[in-house]
């Protein structure tokens, strides 16, 4: 698989978006979209419900992502989220995760993103990919993403 490439606006909007939502507690989540396998064109926020320990996107707003995919000609390549104490992908998140292609990313960031800024993304980033047995097989400190 071939490194993703990142923009650091994008890296920086996805903190900022996080980050809100840790400010009253919640989980929030973001995706990473893409016209190509290797590159991160734009970040888009689902419209979504949020609490302490959970985010759900509703029918709505899945189907406003996939207006905006076929309208746009891309797809979602990562998907972003906090996690209110430490990093790691949960039983909720394997289940619930909205990426479902082989080689798809999920990153956790720990705290609710607070501590988070674009120069240690990666590190406080748990990074899983979905493999071609559709399981999320941890790639945290791989060098699957590149933040350009």
């Amino acid at each position: 698989m071939s490194r993703i490439k990142v923009g650091r606006s994008v890296v920086a909007s996805t903190i900022e978006r996080l980050q809100a939502g840790g400010r009253i507690g919640h989980e929030r989540a973001v995706l990473w979209l893409g016209s190509g396998a290797d590159r991160i064109d734009e970040l888009y926020e689902p419209r979504q419900r949020t609490r302490a320990d959970q985010f759900y996107f509703d029918r709505q707003s899945m189907q406003m992502l996939l207006a905006h995919l076929r309208e746009k000609r891309l797809r979602v390549l990562a998907q972003v989220h906090s996690h209110p104490g430490r990093a790691f992908h949960s039983e909720a998140d394997d289940e619930w995760a909205i990426v479902r292609h082989a080689g798809a990313l999920s990153l956790v960031l720990p705290r609710f993103a607070q501590e988070a800024i674009v120069d240690n993304f990666l590190r406080l980033a748990a990074t899983y990919v979905l493999s071609t047995q559709n399981r999320w097989e941890d790639a945290t400190g791989g060098t699957l993403l590149e933040i350009c």
